[in-house]
């Protein structure tokens, strides 16, 4: 298996990667045949899989432009993946001039990825951790750097933790990171679930039973327990919603049905 020449030398390029495989549904490059292999497979049972990333992406550009316009100019982004087009740096700058971006991801390709598109640029840096770890996360050079937790934070919680089983209490790393913010924080937040999926649930299973069998196994919680990563958060309205109705820009009801896969929020801190 040949490794692309911008494949860092200590990743397993035999190996899937959950990043990698969001980065295929997404069009882009930065990932290897294992990863589109098991993508194929996940589409087999779930065609909409893409549709489910794009509208989380788009949720995720209109939620930094509300955060922005309420004034925040940190946004700390964790499971940040690999940038595509419209990724948080570019929208929050363009939205408010000299924001500050962290990134943060623990997939190799992510984070080598990051530092190349947002090289020259001062007020966007990209860590190497895991959501699992808030203090080695708020301790790093590069958050030090560029976020001030005295002052609010945007932090986004984007597609990342259905991949957090519940013995690893994401709860507690969640309400870790909101207590290290400021008031007048922000979460962000989008979470896969079968409620809303267009398919049958045992369909829907198959898919969700291709990343259980790469070792990184898709968590479907309830609306209900989506919600409880808010505690501590006044919701936005229109609350915790299907992706496509928060806040739109367009019609709902011109989307495909697989956007309204999952739910997706904002919460601020008092």
């Amino acid at each position: 298996m040949e490794r692309p020449a911008w494949a860092p030398r200590s990743i397993d390029i035999s190996v899937p990667s959950v990043s990698r495989i969001y980065d295929f549904f997404l069009g882009g490059s930065h990932n290897f045949e294992v990863d589109r292999q098991a993508a194929r497979r996940a589409l087999e049972f779930m065609p909409g899989l893409p549709k489910i990333m794009q509208a989380n992406r788009a949720f995720t550009r209109r939620a930094v432009r509300f955060a922005a316009a309420e004034g925040i100019t940190q946004f700390l982004d964790i499971g940040s993946g690999i940038p595509t087009y419209g990724n948080v740096h570019e929208v929050a700058q363009e939205a408010s001039p000299g924001a500050r971006v962290v990134y943060v991801d623990h997939d190799p390709v992510a984070v080598a990825h990051s530092q190349a598109v947002l090289e020259g640029n001062q007020h966007a840096d990209v860590v190497a951790a895991d959501l699992l770890k808030p203090r080695e996360i708020l301790a790093s050079p590069q958050v030090q750097r560029l976020i001030d937790l005295e002052r609010p934070v945007a932090l986004l919680l984007v597609a990342i933790l259905h991949f957090v089983e519940d013995e690893d209490d994401p709860y507690a790393a969640v309400a870790e990171l909101r207590d290290a913010c400021a008031p007048g924080s922000m979460l962000i937040l989008t979470h896969a679930s079968y409620e809303g999926i267009p398919l049958p649930p045992e369909r829907a299973e198959g898919a969700v039973d291709v990343y259980k069998d790469i070792r990184n196994p898709l968590i479907m919680r309830s609306r209900e327990d989506i919600a409880r990563f808010f505690e501590g958060y006044d919701m936005v309205e229109p609350g915790l919603v299907p992706m496509p109705r928060w806040r739109p820009e367009t019609s709902p009801e011109d989307e495909d049905p697989f956007a309204f896969s999952g739910f997706a929020g904002v919460g601020t801190t008092a």
